[in-house]
């Protein structure tokens, strides 16, 4: 017995000092919110006060300390996040994560972004200003990496920390150009569908522009079916395989002074991008003598892409404008290392790669590129196929200002020095908002755009000789589509269809007029806006479209067959205003009867794969409003059935009935337990959390939330046979800057600022971003220096 005792002393002593250990090994990974540093490079001493949800106040004698300040708290915060994003366009992925990540690596290497950023910055000049701020900029992350604490997920994937170069800030950026790929998705499809089906199936697609849509008002006072198939469904796979933030939409709007309470400019913006963990955006407030910011901004990038300070407020939102073509090469019939470009056969130009995999052998690989850039066939697993498809993606064709244009843009002063900019935004297409404290609103679609013909149609796979020629006709920057103090006194977007320009409506991917058409139902009408009342706006959840689509499917019902529960629901439906409350009843029932109703009326002419494919892109969401009152649409019979001839009656009818046998097998008869909140729900993945053991310390959440996709709070998920909403993207950060009180005005992000799991801002901001609360993007010095937690950075001997 005594020697039992003995034994189970020394197993409690050991215990105990594990314990000790992984207390003292928890407290070496958490970030320095306080203390002294000394910082290499310094020219004076830097001060980072800490407020209450961890955004660093950086207060510096000059910029270049400043910059070389914010590179170390942003590291220390969010270094994991650094790592993976400037991976990704690289193609070293594999590296981390091991085998499965290869065929994402061969298709981001393939789009060339590596290779146009190392051409870019080896052209750059060392004196701009905007490349010294970047290189103090990593100077600050790169003395992290040296000195600072590895990052758990450091020593989870067993990788080495490594130094940051220019060459990584360009190709964060270039990946977050691509991540929209909303032309990878459609034009494939596209292709194949009239193939296969032929063009009648497409006149009912909302393929082009829209002319009975809530269009956004310019105001400037100045066949090989198989290869097209594998294409899309390799972009899905190459995107759905990164739990890394993607964007995907947004909201802003801007309202003049004539329209707000206090007679002073309020700001709106609400990116809509890929719920992940960490959220894509870190706040920092920087003030030296000659600079003033507070900007949000993304890993490893140093200038902030959306910002403010007590003069001007800048936000985005996606364009959504078509900068990707595909064209079929015609390959040389006796040498398979030609193809035909203009006047002869040519050889391709061939491209060397070698990806790096974590416990397996380096992978050697090649592809091939032609005069309108690479060729995608034989990249990843998935294409293969006799006809070469090539990808012209204006990103990587045009020159590269980008570095100069985020300086300039945060540096800018007044509307003049800031639209001067802007022609230097050449992809991914923006839409860039403005507002200023004298008053000036302001909107511009910012892209390289170039002349397209009548006769050439942007969204389907050239044929070889055909399409639009490798020399583009570029349109000048003033020829855009932009609003600079509109008549209305408000400027808005949320990626709906822009004006025309130059006697055309220029091609994109639109979403459909939802978001648009319920900012202009709020916005129109109101001329006393304030702090509050635009805060009730940017966490809107009601839709003013989805009401109208129901009246148009009901009238097809035919209530003779139904019974008092399932008259009920049509009673329900009918009386709805387009609320997602947690407690709607008839979000849910909607939402179940729209996948049906897609499902019956699409699946039968696409099959499987290609249905899938359809309800990842834009194509479907802008369908079902004009397809709800389009009884002669094409698609409605089923093909499948060859005795007959399905009809809208049908398919409504019998899609209604299948979403009411779902709903009952998940959740019972009674019509009180459908409600939203038990379908709807938001989970903050990790790219570790996808194993289960790890999962609840890395991931954040699940909650249940309100909003829906396509309405103001976009809340947007996928649709599946579950029958269940799991939100995959939506408000990366909600803000709003009421310049008659600059210092209170608002914002939230939907985590924390921190990317490490064991500092206490990795998640405490999550809560109320679901309650939809606001908290305070403090400027005043007095009030920020209270602050308990300040970091001093000093001059290194």
């Amino acid at each position: 017995m005594k020697t039992l005792k003995k034994i189970g002393k020394f197993l409690l002593v050991i215990i105990v000092l594990l314990l000790i250990a992984v207390g003292i090994f928890t407290y070496t990974l958490k970030p320095d919110y306080s203390g002294n540093k000394e910082l290499s490079g310094l020219q004076q001493e830097v001060s980072v006060y800490y407020d209450d949800y961890g955004v660093p106040h950086i207060y510096g004698s000059n910029e270049k300390d400043a910059f070389r300040a914010l590179g170390y708290v942003h590291a220390q915060d969010r270094l994991w996040q650094m790592e993976l994003l400037r991976r990704i366009a690289s193609g070293g992925l594999s590296e981390v994560f091991g085998p499965d990540l290869v065929d994402t690596d061969k298709f981001f290497l393939s789009l060339g972004i590596s290779d146009a950023t190392k051409q870019t910055v080896a052209n750059l000049d060392g004196q701009n200003k905007g490349v010294e701020l970047a290189s103090a900029y990593l100077s600050g992350i790169n003395q992290f990496i040296a000195e600072g604490p590895t990052p758990i997920e450091f020593y989870l994937t067993g990788i080495d920390k490594r130094d940051f170069v220019l060459e990584d800030i360009y190709n964060t950026i270039g990946y977050m150009a691509f991540s929209f790929a909303m032309a990878h998705k459609t034009d494939p499809l596209l292709t194949t569908i009239h193939a296969k089906l032929g063009p009648e199936y497409l006149m009912d697609l909302q393929v082009g522009s829209n002319i009975d849509t809530e269009w956004i008002k310019n105001y400037n006072p100045t066949s090989n079916d198989s290869v097209q198939n594998q294409l899309t469904a390799m972009v899905n796979n190459a995107l759905g395989n990164l739990e890394i933030p993607l964007f995907e939409g947004s909201n802003s709007w801007v309202i003049a002074p004539e329209k707000t309470k206090n007679g002073k400019v309020i700001f709106a913006n609400d990116p809509h991008i890929g719920f992940a963990q960490p959220s894509v955006w870190y706040e920092a407030h920087i003030e030296t003598p000659s600079y003033t910011k507070y900007g949000y901004h993304i890993a490893g990038i140093p200038f902030p892409l959306l910002g403010h300070n007590r003069e001007i407020a800048y936000g985005l939102t996606m364009f959504e404008n078509d900068d990707v073509d595909f064209y079929y090469e015609r390959p040389n019939p006796t040498n398979k290392d030609q193809y035909w470009a203009q006047d002869g056969f040519v050889d391709y130009e061939i491209v060397e790669k070698t990806i790096k995999v974590k416990d397996a052998q380096a992978v050697n690989f090649k592809y091939r590129k032609t005069v309108h850039g690479p060729v995608l066939n034989g990249i990843a697993d998935q294409i293969n196929g006799d006809r070469p498809i090539a990808m012209s993606w204006v990103y990587t064709q045009t020159e590269n200002q980008v570095i100069d244009a985020l300086f300039n843009l945060s540096f800018a002063t007044n509307i003049t020095q800031f639209k001067s900019t802007l022609p230097k935004i050449h992809a991914p297409g923006l839409n860039v908002m403005y507002g200023d404290a004298k008053g000036n609103i302001a909107w511009f679609a910012t892209a390289k755009l170039y002349h397209i013909p009548d006769s050439v149609h942007t969204k389907f796979i050239y044929e070889e000789g055909q399409g639009l020629p490798v020399e583009k006709e570029w349109l000048p920057f003033h020829e855009n589509p932009q609003a600079i103090n509109p008549p209305s006194h408000y400027v808005y977007s949320a990626n709906n269809q822009p004006d025309s320009i130059v006697g055309m409506l220029y091609p994109g991917y639109y979403l459909p007029e939802n978001r648009a058409k319920r900012i202009v139902e709020l916005l129109e009408p109101k001329n006393d806006w304030d702090l509050n009342s635009a805060t009730q706006m940017i966490t809107d959840v009601t839709s003013s479209v989805e009401p109208e689509i129901v009246y148009n499917l009901t009238k097809y019902i035919d209530i003779s067959t139904l019974k008092e529960k399932e008259l009920k629901v049509i009673d329900l439906l009918n009386l709805w205003d387009g609320n997602y409350e947690l407690s709607s009843i008839e979000g849910t029932v909607y939402n179940r009867w729209v996948y049906y109703l897609l499902k019956q009326t699409f699946k039968d002419e696409l099959g499987d794969e290609l249905f899938s494919q359809f309800l990842s892109t834009h194509l479907m969401k802008r369908i079902i409003a004009p397809l709800s009152k389009n009884d002669a649409s094409v698609w409605w019979d089923d093909v499948a059935t060859n005795d007959r001839e399905e009809t809208i009656n049908d398919i409504v009818n019998s899609s209604f009935e299948q979403a009411l046998v779902s709903l009952r097998d998940d959740f019972g008869t009674n019509i009180n337990e459908w409600q939203w909140k038990k379908v709807h729900t938001l989970e903050h993945t990790h790219p570790i959390g996808q194993i289960a053991a790890l999962r609840s310390f890395f991931n954040v959440g699940p909650f249940e939330v309100e909003g829906s996709r396509e309405v103001i709070s976009n809340m947007a998920f996928p649709y599946d046979d579950t029958g269940l909403y799991k939100t995959s993207s939506g408000p990366s950060t909600r803000r709003i800057i009421d310049f008659s009180d600059v210092e209170n005005s608002v914002s939230i992000l939907p985590t924390g600022q921190s990317g490490n799991p064991f500092s206490r801002h990795y998640q405490d901001q999550a809560q109320m971003y679901v309650d939809g609360k606001f908290r305070k993007m403090m400027m005043n010095k007095e009030e920020i220096q209270k602050s308990k937690e300040i970091l001093i950075f000093r001059p290194k001997d």
